[in-house]
């Protein structure tokens, strides 16, 4: 099946400073991928790029004719001197119906937010309001970037488990950035590791022993990536967080 969404040779230079070089990567319909790297390692230049917010250097995007993304930012930028409640954030920058504002926000576990302030949400809820924002796009590729800044080990997990379930239930794609460099979510189907290029990239289980993540994240958690699997509860996230699956 051909890819939705494609990187090939991707480099980027800002301020005169190589951010990324001889990036290739892919998203095909249906998978999550995830992307883990140190600050500075390129993540967020990577994703403007591939969402079009960024021309490309040397190298090309490709995206699949009439490709729909659907785009979770790192934080949301909602002036607090705007007065704007959460139907209204969601019927920009196009207009909603009342009943797919409704479904969207269910989905993510945010229903029943429609008249709140959005200055007045914890960062849980406001996430998932940017991603019931992102789904009224019926994307095929949903592209999150760092999506769980902020949250802690419960609320993170949380967030993962509903992407998973948004996956099963619509069949997009996920391409998502993680700020953590030991723990992503267990139903990723591939791990890339970018420190400005590709050190390595494979199912999570293989990524955990590969020489050139060890090398890179070898530290807090000695070198294992923890991942984030339906049996934990909330109880069991300070045990499990430094342990390898």
């Amino acid at each position: 099946m051909s890819a939705l969404i494609e990187a090939d040779g991707l480099g980027v230079s800002l301020g005169g400073q190589s951010v990324l070089r001889d990036v290739s990567l892919s998203v095909a319909p249906g998978e999550i991928v995830t992307v883990v790297g140190p600050n500075g390692s390129g993540k967020s230049t990577l994703v403007r790029c591939l969402i079009g917010g960024l021309p490309a250097g040397t190298g090309a995007v490709r995206r699949a004719v009439g490709l729909r993304l659907g785009y979770v930012p790192q934080r949301l930028a909602v002036a607090a001197t705007l007065p704007m409640t959460v139907a209204r954030f969601l019927s920009l920058p196009r207009r909603a119906s009342r009943a797919d504002v409704a479904t969207a926000l269910e989905r993510t576990g945010a229903d029943g937010l429609q008249r709140r302030q959005m200055d007045d949400l914890s960062g849980g809820q406001r996430q998932r309001v940017a991603l019931a924002r992102a789904l009224l796009n019926q994307p095929d590729l949903l592209v999150l970037d760092e999506p769980t800044t902020g949250l802690d080990q419960p609320g993170a997990a949380d967030f993962y488990r509903l992407i998973e379930r948004l996956r099963d239930d619509t069949g997009c794609a996920v391409l998502m950035v993680s700020h953590d460099l030991h723990v992503v979510m267990a139903a990723s189907d591939r791990v890339i590791c970018l420190n400005g290029h590709v050190c390595c990239e494979g199912r999570p289980a293989q990524v955990a022993e590969a020489p050139a993540y060890r090398a890179l994240f070898g530290t807090g958690t000695g070198g294992a990536l923890a991942l984030y699997r339906h049996e934990h509860d909330h109880a069991h996230h300070d045990h499990d967080h430094g342990t390898a699956a």
